[in-house]
């Protein structure tokens, strides 16, 4: 019994440390449009959503936004009671420079902002492209109606404000956010390792139609980061082993925002690989990769401006872009085959702080693994135990004779 006890005790540590049970939890909270009461502006809604993670050391505040092009600005401030403050007047204007601050301002550890501009469709690998979307002209939905302040989730959907090709006619393109109070793992494939204070972000298309119909198009997005003086971005290509989804074998890729000095400051970070369907099967996987990393100025959206601009901390700012493609070179066939017959496409992204996480076996795993190599000393034990316990019976070379 004492052995069996000591074998569960065992398993139940190596899947708390594996699920990453000795890190903290966060206190993370959801506000929509904080400190107004509006929600329409010129006739389009404004989707401003703060995500507030509050540990005992810091707040990582995380403000998505539809204003513009899709994007989110990363701010990590050391003191645990930090608050963020916005000139609704001044971000809504013309000129939003300075219009969103965070309290106190010395405490600002980093700040970045990663942006989602452009949607293309390249009409097959290497020659050329249709006509691109701009993000920034979309028409986008009320978030509010889908916050679920308990689930920690939004999202920000949406429409071209000009479709003359019908491509969205019965369709949209949508950001799904999930904030992350607790370190673990996505439950959707591929799996994603979740780190506490960061958010999970699924980039997805639903009913839209290629224009290349009958051709081996395929569509890539364009992802723009802003950093901070002396930041700087780098692309990080790794492979690591998975036991869960499949493939076994995963790319991860991760575009990390650097201090001079090189401590990583923030993370995008993906597997590459997308999925055409909901239930993201095996046989539904699309190859994603990720271009070359490219700088050179970019459209920098309101909330970035409204933060960076003049009379904000941090600048000038130092940019760069990257496209992520779905169906890569080669496999036209398979995005084809995939996307066109289910007019789906999902494409997860792990958003957070400081060093990408790197991929860890499973606690299921771990635990037959556990198990596995516990079983044999168990019944070792087990069985020394009975052989003491079992009386011996007494010997002695005399034989009586009948």
């Amino acid at each position: 019994m004492a052995a069996g006890a000591g074998l569960v005790a065992l398993v139940s540590l190596v899947a708390a440390v594996a699920a990453g049970g000795t890190e903290g939890d966060w206190k993370v909270s959801l506000e929509f449009n904080p400190g107004w009461n509006g929600s329409l502006w010129n006739g389009s809604w404004v989707n401003v959503v703060h995500v507030r993670a509050q540990g005992p050391l810091a707040t990582l505040h995380w403000v998505w936004s539809s204003l513009g092009a899709p994007s989110v600005l990363l701010v990590a401030s050391g003191s645990p009671r930090s608050r963020l403050s916005i000139d609704w007047a001044r971000l809504l204007s013309p000129e939003p420079a300075g219009a969103l601050r965070v309290h106190p301002p010395g405490s600002v550890s980093s700040a970045g902002a990663v942006a989602f501009t452009k949607l293309f469709e390249e009409k097959a690998p290497g020659e050329g492209f249709f006509q691109p979307y701009d993000l920034a002209e979309f028409s986008w939905e009320n978030s509010n109606v889908t916050l679920d302040p308990s689930a920690l989730t939004f999202r920000l959907r949406g429409i071209p404000g000009s479709d003359p090709a019908g491509a969205f006619a019965n369709g949209s393109l949508e950001f799904q956010v999930r904030a992350l109070p607790s370190p673990g793992r996505s439950s959707l494939p591929p799996g994603l390792p979740l780190v506490p204070g960061g958010c999970e972000l699924r980039f997805q298309l639903s009913g839209v139609s290629p224009l290349g119909n009958g051709s081996r198009s395929r569509f890539l997005l364009e992802v723009a980061a802003l950093d901070g003086a002396g930041a700087r971005r780098e692309l990080r290509l790794r492979r690591e082993l998975d036991d869960e989804f499949a493939p076994g074998v995963f790319e991860t890729q991760s575009l990390v925002a650097q201090s001079q000095s090189g401590s990583p400051l923030s993370f995008l970070l993906w597997r590459s690989i997308a999925y055409g369907s909901p239930s993201a099967r095996r046989q539904d996987g699309i190859r994603c990769r990720a271009g070359e990393l490219r700088g050179g100025p970019v459209p920098v959206p309101p909330i970035a401006r409204a933060y960076f601009g003049e009379g904000g901390p941090g600048t000038p700012l130092g940019s760069s872009a990257l496209n992520v493609s779905f169906g890569g070179d080669g496999d036209g066939d398979v995005f084809r085959d995939v996307y066109r017959e289910r007019r789906f496409l999902r494409w997860s992204v792990l958003v957070g702080f400081g060093e990408p996480p790197r991929d860890t076996f499973s606690p299921l795993i771990i635990s037959v693994v556990a198990v596995a190599l516990g079983t044999p000393l168990a019944l070792l034990l087990g069985g020394t135990g009975l052989v003491l316990l079992v009386p011996r019976s007494r010997y002695s070379e005399y034989e009586p004779i009948n």
